[in-house]
Order: C-alpha cells, then sequence, then structure tokens
C-alpha cells in the first residue's frame, strides 16, 4: 500500500526516507508532482542532454569463443579504452538473470518495515545492509536510489542472514556468474604478462564479493536530480544486470561528455574498477559513470563488485613495471581505499587520488 503521509518540514523527508525506512521508493509511491529539496543536485551533477553523445556506444563482445586471439585483444582493447563494455553469449543463463530481477523486485516490494530490519541499526551482520542515496550524511543532495548491499561471506551466512525474498536467486547469480568473471581476469591479467594467477594473485584480484540491487523508483522531476552521481567504482571488476529500462551514462574519453549503455536482452554490462587501474599502473580505465532518473518506469540494476581482500594492498603488479615503467600508485591498504570512498559523496574520479604517486 502507498504511503499517505505529508511533509510540513523537510526534515520529515529525511526522517520518513531514512529513519522510518520508506526510502525513495515510499517518496515516489506518495505520487509526488515535485521533487523534495533534498534530492535537487546542482547543475553539474546532472546531464545535460546536449552532453550525451548519441552516435557513440561502448563495445558489445560475443563471449561464446572467448579464448580466441581475436576476441580476448578485444576484451583488452575495451578496458583500455572505454573502460567499459557489454557481453553477450556469456554463459549465465537467462533464467538466472530474469530470477534476479524478479527478486530484486520481489525484496523491494515488501513493506518498509520488513526492509528496515536490514538497515545499518538494526541488520542482523555488517554484511547486509538496506540503504538510500549514497552516504546520506556526507552528501549535500541525496540521490533517488534504494539499494539492498550483500557482502558475500559464506553460504552458510547468506542462508541464514540474507533476506529470504531474494537470498536464493543472488545467490544462483553469483556463483553461474563466476565463469565468466575467471575468463575475464585471465585473459585481461594474461596481457599484463602476468602467466599464472597463483593463489595470492586471485585473492588480490577477486579475493571478495559484494552485490548490490539498486531500485530506482519514478521521479516527478528527473532532470533536477540523479539516481546515482559521477564515480568509478572501487572494484576490480564490476559484472552489471540491468533492466530494460536503461538510464546508465558513461563518461566518454574527451572527459566531458557522455554514452549512454543501452539495455541488450540477456548481456551483462562490464565495468573496470579502480583497483585494476591501480594493478594495471594504469593500463586499464576505471571510468566515471552515472545513473538518471526517470518519470515513467521503475528501474532495477543488479551489480557483482569483484575486490581485492580488505586486507591486502593494491599497487601496480611487479609483472607490469618489470620493463621498467614507472609506478603511477602507491601501495594501499584497499580496506582505507574503500573506506575513503565511502566516507565522501559521489565525485568523479577523485578517489584514485588517495592511490597516486605525487611527482
Amino acid at each position: 500500500m502507498a504511503p499517505t503521509t505529508s511533509f510540513s518540514d523537510p526534515s520529515d523527508v529525511s526522517d520518513f526516507v531514512i529513519n522510518k525506512g520508506h526510502g525513495v521508493k515510499g517518496l515516489s509511491e506518495m505520487g509526488l508532482k515535485i521533487l523534495p529539496e533534498q534530492y535537487v543536485q546542482s547543475s553539474e551533477e546532472t546531464i545535460d542532454d546536449s552532453k550525451i553523445l548519441a552516435y557513440e556506444s561502448i563495445p558489445i563482445i560475443d563471449m561464446s569463443k572467448w579464448d580466441e586471439t581475436k576476441i580476448a585483444k578485444s576484451i583488452c582493447d575495451a578496458a583500455e579504452k572505454w573502460g567499459f563494455f557489454q557481453v553477450v553469449n556469456h554463459c549465465v543463463p537467462v533464467e538466472v538473470l530474469d530470477g534476479v530481477k524478479e527478486a530484486t523486485h520481489r525484496f523491494f516490494g515488501l513493506p518498509a518495515e520488513e526492509k528496515k530490519k536490514y538497515s545499518k541499526e538494526l541488520s542482523p551482520s555488517n554484511s547486509v545492509r538496506f540503504g538510500t542515496s549514497f552516504g546520506p550524511q556526507a552528501e549535500k543532495a541525496l540521490e533517488w536510489k534504494d539499494y539492498l548491499s550483500l557482502f558475500y561471506v559464506s553460504e552458510e551466512e547468506a542462508s541464514a542472514l540474507w533476506p529470504p525474498a531474494c537470498k536464493d536467486e543472488v545467490l544462483e547469480y553469483m556463483k553461474k556468474s563466476d565463469i565468466l568473471i575467471e575468463r575475464l581476469l585471465k585473459v585481461l591479467i594474461k596481457e599484463l604478462k602476468v602467466s599464472n594467477i597463483d593463489e595470492v594473485k586471485r585473492y588480490l584480484l577477486r579475493g571478495s564479493i559484494r552485490t548490490n540491487l539498486n531500485y530506482y523508483p519514478i521521479c516527478p522531476n528527473p532532470e533536477l536530480t540523479i539516481g546515482v552521481g559521477r564515480h568509478s567504482d572501487v572494484s576490480t571488476l564490476t559484472i552489471l544486470l540491468q533492466d530494460h529500462i536503461g538510464g546508465l551514462y558513461v563518461r566518454a574519453a574527451d572527459g566531458e561528455n557522455w554514452i549512454h549503455v543501452p539495455p541488450i536482452e540477456g548481456s551483462l554490462v562490464i565495468n573496470v574498477g579502480d583497483a585494476l587501474q591501480i594493478l594495471s599502473n594504469g593500463r586499464y580505465r576505471s571510468v566515471e559513470h552515472c545513473v538518471v532518473a526517470n518519470k515513467s518506469s521503475n528501474r532495477i540494476s543488479v551489480p557483482i563488485f569483484v575486490n581485492p581482500r580488505p586486507t591486502d594492498i593494491i599497487c601496480p603488479l611487479p609483472e607490469v613495471l618489470a620493463n621498467g615503467e614507472k609506478a603511477i600508485y602507491k601501495q594501499v591498504l584497499y580496506s582505507d581505499y574503500v573506506k575513503h570512498f565511502f566516507r565522501k559523496a559521489h565525485d568523479g574520479k577523485k578517489t584514485v587520488d588517495f592511490a597516486t604517486l605525487s611527482n
């Protein structure tokens, strides 16, 4: 049932959305005609239509023959030039993708009091977190998104503590994506002159994994706000499932314009994260991206973030520097890097400065 609350004071909006657990979904279901002021972004944080390159697109790669030299080269080229690409024929069954999309809608369709059980204050585990926006305490303006974040510790913990509405489908999505993740990393790392992914490098590349369920409800004034602000991911790789609505934009190579990533039925969007940019000494690009709000449809997406372990030190791989190439990045504890990312509002590519060596 849609909430019937009205707001006489701006602080009531934050209380309703954040403290009472209704999220922006609750706001949207009230049928608001005007965007609450807390969500109005500055013009530099929204996308101007004149900055969208309508005829540009990120590469689409057929993974059915992933180990062929031509396909491997196209993967590495896309990671270097674009930082983003879409994959088809990737071996993750379409019924698994459909299942996790349905589970996402099912979770966000729960009553606010049920979802709030997984809020920061009430969640049974730090690995399970229901929230809204990105970092409400640090943001000048809130983002038009609710999310459920699931950090994978073990099958046992997931079965016991993840929400019953979605846990089985998320676990299956993660399991079935594992082969794709392994293949992509094998190709990308081989190009960096790493002949073998031993146990140490495996942990460094994919020692931890987190899956988010994202919900972007209908917005009364989408041109005034943003679903997710400008940022790059802190992951090694991100595997993104998006629905048919669209709204993901990637920064063009010129650093000024934007490229839409159109939904393709059955595809997955792959992007390089900051960790891989650092490990490759900048050869692979972690690119700024954002998600716009929209007025006509509720949108969902389900990213899998493939990360180093929190205890890992990230820096350029020795194989990358073996030919005398100068390191661009210093050694950084990955948990420190992630904390730096989450303690501030989204701010484009500035997070990577935390690991950049000064000249």
